[in-house]
């Protein structure tokens, strides 16, 4: 008996920008107005693949077997140092920070085998949380953070199913805005909202 059919709404395909399709934009080049464009274009790429899949952090190694990394129709990728090169840019200045290393590392230091992709800052996510707050009058009462990431009542937000430590994150922006207290044992956190 074939499987009922899915309540879900199936998800638009990933629409990869023109450039994803041009054969240079996968050597990284070397001058540097020409790099700095190309590499504006790979974070704009990056960003936008990460929000539509919800990824939160990259495995470069890993992210090298995807299309993001890996254009099969032009039997073209980038290398591991290249993806990391890349990464590095996001995580600098000139790539407004929108990436992050876990391990602290950065262009010459630590391993760079993971990091944060900020499709949306910290920031962004802890003020997407303060207007639902504010939204359904939840100023004053406690929730877990489990209620907050897998509850009926956020259905529907950007946040809801989001990656916990992101999520830990934004609230931790929260409190050093007075917005609201985290409080009882790793697992099991309470959430007040003032």
């Amino acid at each position: 008996m074939p499987d009922p059919p899915s309540t879900q709404p199936e998800k638009p395909s990933f629409t990869y920008p023109p450039l994803y399709s041009f054969p240079p934009f996968w050597t990284l080049q070397p001058t540097l107005s020409t790099r700095t464009a190309q590499l504006r274009a790979w974070s704009a790429l990056i960003l936008s693949y990460c929000a539509h899949h919800r990824l939160f952090t990259l495995v470069p190694s890993e992210a090298l077997q995807t299309p993001l990394f890996h254009n099969k129709t032009l039997k073209k990728r980038l290398t591991l140092g290249e993806a990391r090169e890349v990464l590095d840019w996001m995580a600098g200045a000139e790539g407004d920070r929108r990436v992050e290393w876990m391990d602290g590392g950065s262009s010459g230091a630590k391993s760079r085998e993971k990091c944060w992709v900020w499709w949306r800052g910290v920031e962004e996510w802890a003020g997407l949380v303060e207007a639902w707050v504010e939204e359904t009058g939840q100023r004053g009462v406690v929730l877990t953070v489990y209620e907050l990431l897998e509850g009926e009542g956020t259905a529907g937000q950007e946040f809801h199913e989001m990656d916990p430590d992101v999520l830990q994150k934004a609230l931790g922006v929260l409190v050093k805005r007075g917005k609201a207290q985290v409080f009882g044992t790793e697992g099991q956190e309470g959430v007040k909202f003032f």
